[in-house]
């Protein structure tokens, strides 16, 4: 298997079959971590005696720890593009946070490639992505995620 992709086999992947990532654990310690790491502490994320007398039944993930993990996911089951110099993040579109992530609960993303276009010194390319959350019909959370990436000879 090759560790790249060409630019023609990442524009035949539109609208084609989905790929996955490997499953995260999102434990409390991950949670902790991210609330370090952010400052957002909320009750809901870091307390699970008084996350336990909520709705929810106890902590959460952060809907963006679900949505910074995105990047590891993609990773795992997206080849880069041959000829990269380097890749970017280049913005995100119609992110919704459909359902909470319960602490210890593990998630995976679902990538589609959604459009390729060459763009400047690069290719943009718009991936559906959704997480999927084990066991549950719901997912975590659905975007459409925008890619840029710059080429070796472009720049």
């Amino acid at each position: 298997m090759a560790d790249t992709i060409t630019l023609d086999e990442l524009k035949a992947q539109v609208g084609g079959e989905a790929r996955h990532s490997e499953w995260y654990a999102l434990d409390q310690s991950r949670i902790d971590a991210f609330a370090d790491a952010t400052d957002d502490h909320q009750f809901i994320h870091c307390d699970p005696d008084a996350a336990a007398r909520t709705p929810f039944g106890g902590t959460i993930a952060h809907g963006f720890l679900s949505l910074s993990m995105l990047s590891a996911m993609s990773y795992d089951s997206e080849k880069p593009l041959e000829n990269t110099a380097m890749a970017i993040n280049y913005g995100f579109d119609k992110v919704r946070f459909t359902a909470p992530v319960a602490s210890g609960k593990r998630v995976r993303a679902k990538f589609v490639t959604r459009a390729v276009e060459e763009k400047g010194e690069g290719i943009l390319v718009t991936r559906g992505v959704t997480i999927e959350i084990e066991g549950e019909c719901r997912p975590a959370l659905t975007a459409q995620w925008l890619g840029y990436t710059i080429l070796k000879d472009k720049t």
